[in-house]
């Protein structure tokens, strides 16, 4: 299996934060994991670059270190006010143009759109920064309440665990959901969580305390514990002890779609990671995630993938 190489592109000063999303998905060697990536850092010129964290960062590795990148990750840009220096704009333009895929975290998709890559097209970024990242690029389709935006060749999130989740939605593409899951399970992190999902914007502190009371997590593992049965949305609300209407309600609130589309979107993850790892027929697979039939299945695998689960299995199951 080919190494695919990751070369995270760091920009004084830069965050650590943002920069710990992609070295811990793609850089770190877990006991018992198959290490599919590679993980390195680049820089303008090689040297001390400050960080927000109030200490230097030794970097070895020049601009040059892009033009051997599958992946390039900006993560993060702390002055997106400003030009990039046009050796950085340059340098991505050319990874991007030999095609390799250019990853923005957080405020690093302004530097994207400095460097064109986000002309008449879908990105988000940190939702403080949204509004200004429309009004300065108006030709980027700015999607401000977005978890992540990926579009094959980029791909844009968030602030913060959004670039996080960007990661393992990329791993998952790269090499399947049971993969993308093992690692979500080393660092104690939800496996999936969608990038249509809004962001989790600073509630009023009024409403903070209900919100805690509110948290859906345990009707979330409940049910993730129990796909294979027929779950409907009423299972869902009684198990939560409220109206199917309050529940749609926390749904949105929290995690931006609605409780029959979140089943699904397990229920399909499910799927993927039994296509993956066993050799099981289709049918059982279906009655297994509680998509009842094999027909079902491929219409919603479809619905969610745009591929079937026979296609899904010959590009990522374990033969």
């Amino acid at each position: 299996m080919n190494v695919h190489r990751v070369v995270a592109l760091v920009l004084a000063p830069q965050s650590t934060f943002e920069l710990a999303c992609a070295a811990e998905v793609f850089g770190v060697r877990r006991p018992g994991l198959t290490s599919r990536y590679t993980f390195g850092v680049c820089a303008e010129r090689p040297g001390a670059v400050p960080t927000l964290a109030g200490y230097d960062m030794a970097v070895s590795d020049g601009l040059p270190a892009l033009a051997a990148a599958d992946t390039v990750v900006i993560p993060g840009w702390q002055r997106p006010d400003e030009p990039a220096p046009p050796a950085v704009i340059d340098a991505v333009r050319a990874a991007h143009g030999r095609g390799a895929r250019v990853v923005a975290i957080c405020s690093g998709a302004f530097l994207l759109a400095q460097a064109g890559l986000l002309d008449h097209r879908r990105a988000t970024t940190h939702w403080r920064m949204a509004a200004e990242l429309a009004a300065r690029f108006p030709r980027v389709e700015v999607e401000p309440d977005t978890l992540y935006v990926d579009l094959g060749d980029v791909a844009t999130s968030a602030g913060t665990a959004a670039g996080i989740d960007l990661c393992l939605h990329l791993v998952r593409a790269d090499h399947g959901a049971a993969h993308a899951e093992r690692i979500a399970r080393h660092m104690v992190m939800p496996p999936h969580r969608e990038g249509g999902q809004l962001q989790y914007a600073e509630p009023d502190r009024a409403d903070r305390a209900d919100r805690l009371a509110d948290s859906l997590a345990p009707v979330l593992d409940w049910a993730a514990e129990r796909l294979h049965q027929p779950l409907t949305v009423d299972d869902l609300a009684g198990r939560a002890q409220v109206s199917p209407r309050t529940l749609a309600r926390r749904f949105a609130g929290q995690l931006g779609v609605s409780p029959g589309r979140w089943l699904l979107q397990r229920r399909v993850t499910a799927a993927r990671a039994l296509l993956e790892e066993t050799d099981l027929p289709v049918e059982t697979i279906a009655a297994r995630v509680g998509l009842s039939t094999a027909a079902n299945l491929r219409r919603r695998f479809h619905a969610v993938l745009r591929t079937t689960p026979g296609a899904y299995r010959r590009s990522f199951g374990r033969h």
